[in-house]
């Protein structure tokens, strides 16, 4: 009896590279040229779109996929681009322009991140969207493992 290929499953644990790149060619983050990637599919380290591409492909497998804009991270929603007064910014946080600036959760839960996008002596803008939110992604995958 032939034995089948092992195939990511949901709830695969499994060792990949990747690349995620606009589909103008500008890349946002590759592991092909380092160590492979190790996750748990259905863990939340792939965003959901991405993980679903990867359901059924063989170890050893590499694939192209092409995500037309707003379906890999979601339609950018201009009600998450908010325009803060810096008195009310915590005074130990560094605001720097085109920087992405970590804030913590006021009941000490899991905090959350905004890009900053402007900066005035009295207040700053920040998107709150995810930073590839509402853009064309291609997602370049290779299969090094299924576990």
């Amino acid at each position: 009896m032939a034995v089948l290929p092992a195939t990511v499953r949901p709830d695969s644990y499994l060792t990949l590279h990747y690349r995620l790149a606009g589909s103008d060619g500008t890349e946002f983050v590759s592991t092909f040229d380092m160590g492979p990637a190790t996750l748990q599919m259905g863990g939340g380290q792939l965003a959901g779109p991405l993980a679903r591409c990867l359901v059924g492909l063989a170890a050893g497998e590499r694939r192209v996929f092409e995500l037309p804009a707003g379906e890999a991270f979601g339609a950018h929603n201009p009600l998450l681009v908010e325009r803060i007064a810096r008195s009310a910014l915590p005074p130990e946080v560094e605001l720097k322009e085109n920087s992405l600036i970590e804030f913590g959760a006021p009941d000490g839960g899991p905090g959350f991140a905004g890009f900053l996008r402007e900066l005035d002596g009295t207040t700053a803008l920040f998107d709150f969207n995810h930073p590839l939110a509402g853009q064309a992604i291609r997602f370049e995958i290779q299969i090094v493992g299924i576990m």
